[in-house]
């Protein structure tokens, strides 16, 4: 092992990983400028080793805690902790009333529709019934120019329906439960967590923003509150994720 060592200084190859170095191959090493400079360059590779295992190695960032009275100093927690727990909730309703394995009225009559700018629920714009245990039925004839608002909500809505016109009446089969259909809604489940997740670091982006725009924090301060709002958001996105975990189970049957 020397010798091949002694080889290598020789040849003026440069070693970045000796780092346990024997005072006979220190001597040789030295001898030469070119082979010193290739010590140093070890010595601090090696250096720079042992402080990566000091952090706790990497990908590994510590674990950050949350100081509540710090944080209620600088800026409004009870507001960030609701806006994002709202979006959770709203997730958890969302699951709840679009995506269940048999859809039912019940289901239809809640579901939102933009119009003009403001939502409704279906059921204050339409009469909604069942014709038997496949089809429901939505009569439109009270607010017919709201159709096509009602179309394209019902086909956003993540409950994988096909409705069909006929004049201000919209037929909508129910459909069977096959793996494809089971599919689809958790496809849905997860298009909705990709939703509200990204509503939760908007609220985090939001409130870094107005941190950094606080002159009197120092530095470290600063970062110390942003680290803590993402760990907060972080919370709020593993809650939710365990939701879709639980969701897609349901949907899949595993």
């Amino acid at each position: 092992m020397l010798r091949n060592a002694m080889h290598l200084a020789t040849l003026g190859l440069r070693q970045t990983r000796v780092t346990n170095t024997s005072p006979r191959l220190l001597l040789i090493l030295q001898n030469n400028p070119r082979n010193a400079e290739n010590l140093q360059v070890a010595r601090d590779y090696a250096k720079g080793k042992d402080k990566k295992k000091e952090k706790g190695g990497k990908g590994k960032p510590g674990k950050v805690e949350i100081n509540e009275q710090q944080l209620r100093e600088i800026l409004n927690l009870d507001g960030l902790n609701n806006q994002m727990q709202k979006s959770v909730a709203q997730m958890r309703e969302d699951f709840v009333k679009h995506l269940s394995l048999r859809s039912t009225s019940g289901a239809i009559d809640t579901l939102r529709i933009k119009v003009d700018g403001q939502e409704h629920e279906l059921q204050e714009l339409a009469q909604i019934s069942r014709k038997n245990p496949k089809t429901i039925i939505v009569n439109m004839i009270g607010f017919p120019q709201t159709i096509p608002d009602v179309l394209k909500a019902i086909e956003k809505s993540g409950m994988n329906l096909n409705p069909q016109q006929d004049g201000t009446t919209l037929f909508i089969p129910i459909p069977k439960v096959t793996k494809e259909h089971r599919e689809n809604l958790s496809k849905n489940a997860k298009a909705l967590f990709v939703k509200y997740r990204d509503a939760i670091r908007g609220v985090q982006n939001e409130h870094i923003r107005k941190l950094k725009k606080q002159p009197e924090l120092g530095k470290d301060d600063a970062f110390a509150a942003q680290a803590q709002v993402t760990a907060i958001a972080d919370r709020f996105i593993s809650e939710a994720d365990k939701l879709l975990a639980s969701k897609q189970k349901e949907l899949l049957g595993d």
